[in-house]
């Protein structure tokens, strides 16, 4: 299930963009940084393919790109070998590709996603890609946290083992707002702390942390709280922004913003904190924002590239 369709709203919010200037010809400093800003043309509602996203990446300066599971499997062996020479060429890496299992429903809906997981891992290591995302429902109208946490060690540590048999990683992205952790019965995984408890309980090497500005902000988490983990926990990373006049218990996931356009998530230490950490993976924006969403696809790109880069410099 996509988190996008579960929490999309019709309220549109300002976006903010205009700030600090975006320098065109500026080269990525990497001295400072280890991590790359990424391309994920989903999150901002643009609607292209896996081999359209190397020139947009290029055009709009972005130094990664989203793996797509589905499309990557449609690629014969030579037209994956044409695209990865090209993505080589434009000195793009990875993203983090989204898990392509839906293990939130019910078991035959899980058994049948699982089913197909080992030859789809096989295809993401053959175009090597290393990291694999979801996200984990804060709340469930039927488990209990106990019964919930064990489905999901179980269900998510057979996917974990999957991947990991092809040299993949697999991260956990908690989220941290109010409304979907009140929205059913039973409240589950929400903050740092409890997403690095279900990771032990996994137990697998391979499996780690997808940490998401905005989630980190609506835990009331802290700087010292980030640089408490290593490179090897954190698999990738969203940068957003909150929606102004709102509290941070008012704060809906649907609802966000481009990084840096309302000044509400201390994102200075946010940055300072994956420099600190030495994080070496992808960085890329995920505001679900409706403005963003209704833009021509250019645009937005434009828009959030901007935005990262603003938020990048800060650091």
């Amino acid at each position: 299930m996509n988190r996008r369709t579960f929490i999309r709203q019709g309220t549109t919010f300002s976006l903010g963009l205009a700030s600090a200037p975006f320098l065109a010809n500026a080269t990525p400093d990497l001295r400072q940084r280890k991590f790359r800003i990424s391309l994920n043309p989903y999150a901002i509602g643009v609607q292209i393919d896996q081999e359209e996203m190397i020139d947009k990446a290029v055009v709009h300066k972005f130094e990664a790109i989203l793996p797509v599971p589905s499309q990557l499997m449609e690629l014969s062996p030579g037209k994956l070998d044409e695209f990865l020479a090209r993505k080589k060429a434009n000195q793009l890496t990875w993203d983090s590709a989204g898990l392509p299992v839906d293990f939130r429903k019910d078991k035959a809906t899980y058994e049948s996603g699982i089913k197909e997981l080992p030859k789809i891992a096989i295809r993401l290591r053959e175009a090597g890609v290393s990291r694999v995302n979801t996200w984990i429902m804060p709340s469930h109208n039927e488990l209990p946290y106990l019964e919930n946490l064990r489905q999901h060690s179980q269900r998510l540590g057979l996917a974990a083992r999957i991947l990991g048999e092809e040299g993949l990683k697999l991260g956990f992205e908690y989220v941290g707002t109010k409304n979907l952790k009140i929205i059913n019965r039973y409240p589950f995984v929400g903050t740092l702390k409890e997403v690095q408890d279900l990771i032990a309980d996994i137990g697998r090497p391979n499996v780690g942390v997808q940490l998401d500005s905005f989630h980190w902000y609506t835990s009331s988490e802290s700087v010292e709280d980030l640089e408490k983990l290593s490179n090897d926990q954190i698999i990738t990373c969203d940068l957003n922004d909150a929606t102004a006049g709102r509290s941070i218990m008012e704060q809906i996931d649907g609802e966000r913003q481009l990084p840096g356009a309302s000044g509400l998530i201390d994102l200075k230490g946010f940055m300072q904190a994956l420099v600190n950490i030495g994080y070496d993976g992808p960085v890329r924006a995920e505001p679900f924002n409706a403005k963003l969403n209704a833009m021509e696809n250019d645009p937005a790109m434009a828009a959030t590239s901007r935005a990262m880069w603003r938020t990048v410099n800060l650091v």
